[in-house]
């Protein structure tokens, strides 16, 4: 599979020396915590990117994010979280890859999008999960092309 033996939840890492041995990671969540300036998942992921990863040296590091939300329910802030995902980690010094359009979504707004693009992969499970995993697959497939082990 995708994660294969390396995969890992947030709130198992007892350091950050543990998530620091991948070179490559894909990182992902939902958005809950809908308008507010951080903390956006409101999962346990918050925490650690604010507390566990904070001070991390993330350099030469490779970063594919993924989220999932509502592109109609909440169409102005859709995948918000995965924005905070990015700027969190590229304020870290990795590299993030696998930038998908926003063609196809039902939203006005992200904060997941940079240079007009989604700075990963988002899946609306909500409105079009009957695209999810043509969307997942074609994703997998330009990460190899980015470079990810995959």
């Amino acid at each position: 599979g995708l994660a294969g033996d390396c995969s890992f939840v947030v709130d198992e890492l007892d350091s950050v020396e543990d998530f620091l041995q991948h070179d490559q990671l894909l990182v992902g969540c939902p958005t809950w915590n809908t308008g507010a300036d951080d903390m956006r998942s409101g999962t346990d992921i918050d925490d650690w990117l604010y507390d566990t990863v904070a001070g991390a040296d993330l350099s030469g590091k490779k970063v594919a994010l993924f989220g999932c939300g509502d592109s109609a329910g909440y169409s102005g802030n859709f995948c918000d979280s995965v924005g905070e995902l990015y700027d969190c980690f590229t304020a870290r010094g990795a590299t993030v890859v696998g930038f998908t359009s926003q063609e196809g979504y039902d939203h006005y707004d992200s904060k997941a999008v940079r240079d007009d693009m989604f700075v990963g992969l988002m899946c609306d499970e909500q409105n079009q999960m009957d695209q999810s995993e043509d969307r997942a697959g074609a994703w997998v497939e330009q990460l190899k092309k980015e470079g990810m082990p995959l």
